[in-house]
C-alpha cells in the first residue's frame, strides 16, 4: 500500500468512512493524472478503463481527496473547478486564463514571505492558503481575446 493510499485511508477512518472500491479506483486514477483535470476528464478516464462510477460518487470522493490534502482544487470561472494531485509535489500558486482556461503554475518566495508577515501583524494563524491570479495568458492577449474587466480588490489594469 502506497503512502498516498495509507494517508487517504487514515483520513477516511478519522471521518468514520470506509475505503470503498469506488474511492480506491478514483484515488488510483487521480494519482496517475499528470497536470490539471476536471470532473468530466476523470469520468471519461474511469469509463475508458472499464471502471464507471457515478458523478455524485466522484464529486464526493474528490471533496474527500481535497480535504485530505492529496488533491488541490483550482477554482475556475463560472463556478467550474479543475483538480491536481499533490502527492510528491510542493506548494505552488496559479494564474488562470479567463479566455482559454490555461493554468500556469508559479512559485514566489516573496509572495509567501508577505503572506506570513501580514498574518503575523494581524495575529492570524495561517493553516494554509490558495493564491490565484485571474487574467489572460500571453497567447490570448496576442489574439485579442483579453477583455479588461473591473478589478475587485485590486489596482486594476496598468495604463
Amino acid at each position: 500500500m502506497g503512502a498516498a493510499t495509507g494517508r487517504f485511508r487514515a483520513y477516511l477512518s478519522t471521518h468514520r468512512l470506509r475505503m470503498t472500491r469506488e474511492r480506491r479506483l478514483i484515488l488510483d486514477q487521480v494519482l496517475s493524472s499528470r497536470g490539471h483535470f476536471d470532473v468530466d476528464d476523470l469520468l471519461a478516464r474511469l469509463r475508458r478503463a472499464g471502471r464507471p462510477v457515478s458523478r455524485a460518487t466522484l464529486y464526493r470522493s474528490l471533496t474527500h481527496l481535497v480535504d485530505s490534502g492529496l488533491v488541490h482544487k483550482v477554482e475556475m470561472a463560472h463556478g467550474q473547478a479543475r483538480y491536481e494531485p499533490m502527492v510528491g509535489r510542493h506548494h505552488h500558486d496559479h494564474m488562470v486564463c479567463l479566455s482559454c482556461g490555461a493554468i500556469l503554475e508559479f512559485e514566489s518566495r516573496e509572495v509567501e514571505r508577505i503572506q506570513e508577515e501580514v498574518c503575523r501583524k494581524k495575529r492570524f494563524l495561517m493553516t494554509g492558503h490558495t493564491h490565484q491570479i485571474r487574467g489572460y495568458c500571453g497567447p490570448c492577449v496576442l489574439k485579442g481575446a483579453a477583455r479588461v474587466r473591473p478589478q475587485v480588490g485590486g489596482a486594476g489594469p496598468a495604463r
